[in-house]
């Protein structure tokens, strides 16, 4: 925990990426250095009870009053730090890698809980580029009025559902945002920034209708869609069974669908993460700190 409602996790990747063994797919995809991220949020409190999430979401969050920008930027470092302080002792882990893992390059705001109710998200953003830093935002879109300000290096808007009735089911939001959702959208697209569409599948659920997404993805006009299977992992094990998982084969065929209706082309894909990347252009491009 970061403050009174911020947090960091060093995630699986940071840690086979500090021992040499792979990084996170957004690393083949963009260009991001896994030991060099931060994974973290500005709140755990989220407005939907996604099933497929592999959070906690069945927790009640206290409420609590809103910490100061430099508190959470200041805090989510030293926070990492203390984080891979320990891989020094270790014989596998890679020093050079540890060396350049103290000094961040990526901050991805995707950790848990719903950015966009931080209501200082845009400063926030805005402090961790101050510091050299790219900024990975993902948002569940139901919010404009706060994606219209925001500005990170990129950013993703998850679209869990190709329509109001499928919203519901796999989303429990607190109240009906499916218009608020679409509304974003069409921000998306008034965007000057790399921007993504992720479409996490769970079989039986979601995954159907591929020309329904593409209609709302047309919407957003983003720069990058990225299809990816549910994982069975977290406490998503106790809503939904392993079989509710896609095989990356069925992920690239709806993939595939996809990127026919929408006159995109896959250009990449990683399957130990069951995700392939759709683009508009040829190839994704790496995120260097200039941008």
């Amino acid at each position: 925990m970061v403050g009174g409602h911020s947090a960091v996790k060093a995630c699986l990747w940071l840690n086979r990426s500090l021992r040499g063994e792979g990084a996170c797919y957004k690393s083949k995809f963009y260009g991001i250095q896994s030991h060099r991220c931060i994974q973290m949020t500005p709140t755990l409190s989220c407005n939907q009870r996604c099933i497929f999430c592999w959070r906690p979401i069945e927790m009640t969050i206290p409420r609590h009053e809103w910490d100061d920008i430099q508190t959470i930027v200041d805090g989510c470092i030293a926070a990492q730090m203390r984080l891979i302080s320990g891989y020094g002792g270790a014989t596998t882990t890679d020093m050079q890698k540890l060396e350049e893992a103290k000094k961040p390059m990526h901050a991805a705001i995707s950790l848990a809980g719903e950015p966009t109710l931080y209501p200082y998200l845009p400063e926030l953003v805005e402090a961790f580029h101050k510091r050299g830093m790219t900024t990975f935002l993902v948002t569940n879109g139901t919010h404009p009025e706060m994606l219209a300000r925001i500005r990170p290096t990129q950013l993703y808007i998850s679209l869990d559902a190709p329509d109001q009735e499928t919203y519901k089911n796999i989303c429990n939001p607190i109240k009906d945002t499916w218009n608020d959702i679409n509304e974003s959208l069409e921000i998306l697209r008034t965007k000057d920034i790399r921007t993504a569409i992720r479409i996490t599948l769970v079989d039986g659920i979601n995954l159907k209708d591929p020309e329904k997404y593409a209609r709302l993805i047309e919407k957003g006009e983003p720069d990058h869609v990225e299809v990816k299977a549910y994982m069975h992992l977290g406490f998503s094990r106790r809503r939904l069974p392993r079989t509710a998982m896609p095989s990356h084969k069925t992920i690239l065929e709806f993939a595939g669908r996809l990127a026919r209706t929408l006159g995109y082309s896959i250009v990449d894909d990683v399957e130990v993460s069951r995700v392939a990347l759709l683009s508009k252009g040829k190839k994704s491009q790496s995120l260097a700190l200039a941008e």
